[in-house]
């Protein structure tokens, strides 16, 4: 490359121009603008009903925003508008509470393995089924993701034997099997107890240490890893606030955000908050 080209810089792991999606006849999210690139891990947050649920379905190709004209391209991964579902799944790894539950529901009396399960995330189905080839590298994929995340063992229990945090790890493996760009984490530590939920949180923080982008969507501002420097808040499906953490979880941004007295404490880069009109 000569010294007088510019080389283009990549395109945003997730890009929103004036995304709006309409359910039931409202706006559930309202002309959202953001960009998050890669590397840059960064917390969602918001209380109930704000639209961080509509986020990922948007995001997961589950809803489809409006679209203001022709050229109009109001979200893009990787600099694409158009993807392939599972090619998706290969560059986006998507883990949530719903999807946990949605595999105790499809498994059935088909008895699946944390193994079968983390491997299936090569296909984005719920298990291997007989048209499916399983190839060397995938296999090998779905064991580095298993032992990346400490689940090595879980590798033949069944998914119906498992605790919530052991499925939960298997989600996680799952996702990262595929070796994607990032990981979309909707409200990951749902259903867990404080230990595991503490455990589920250091691995998260070793994985955002490996270089994954993380994406976290949570309610719990102190689900928010040291390495996640970016907030935004959303609030009746806007952005509410954008920027570094320590500008956006402030005692004012939280108490506007939640309608109530908020205090927020920090110590170091780890934050919490408690509601003051609750005491």
């Amino acid at each position: 490359m000569g010294a007088d080209q510019i080389q283009d810089p990549p395109p945003p792991l997730l890009a929103l121009h004036h995304a709006t999606v309409i359910r039931g006849g409202r706006a559930v999210l309202h002309d959202l603008s953001f960009e998050i690139r890669e590397g840059e891990h960064t917390a969602i947050l918001g209380p109930n009903g704000c639209g961080k649920s509509s986020l990922i379905r948007l995001v997961n190709r589950q809803d489809y925003p409006l679209l203001a004209g022709e050229d109009a391209r109001p979200i893009q991964i990787l600099g694409r508008d158009q993807w392939d579902l599972f090619e998706l799944r290969s560059q986006l790894g998507i883990v949530s509470a719903d999807l946990n539950l949605s595999f105790l529901e499809a498994s059935g009396g088909a008895r699946r393995s944390g193994r079968e399960l983390v491997v299936s995330g090569f296909f984005g189905s719920h298990g291997i089924f007989a048209h499916q080839e399983v190839t060397s590298a995938m296999a090998e994929g779905a064991d580095r993701a298993l032992a990346l995340v400490g689940a090595s063992h879980l590798a033949h229990k069944r998914i119906e034997e498992m605790s919530t945090g052991e499925a939960r790890r298997i989600l996680i493996a799952r996702a990262l099997a595929p070796d994607p760009r990032a990981l979309l984490l909707d409200e990951p530590t749902t259903g867990l107890d404080l230990v595991a939920r503490q455990h589920f949180l250091m691995m998260l923080q070793k994985i955002a240490w490996q270089g994954k982008t993380i994406l976290l969507v949570t309610h719990h501002i102190e689900e928010i890893l040291p390495q996640i420097q970016r907030v935004i808040l959303l609030k009746e499906g806007r952005v509410f606030q954008d920027g570094p953490k320590a500008d956006v979880l402030t005692t004012d941004n939280l108490a506007s955000l939640y309608g109530s007295r908020v205090v927020v404490c920090r110590e170091g880069d780890y934050f919490s908050a408690r509601c003051s009109d609750c005491e």
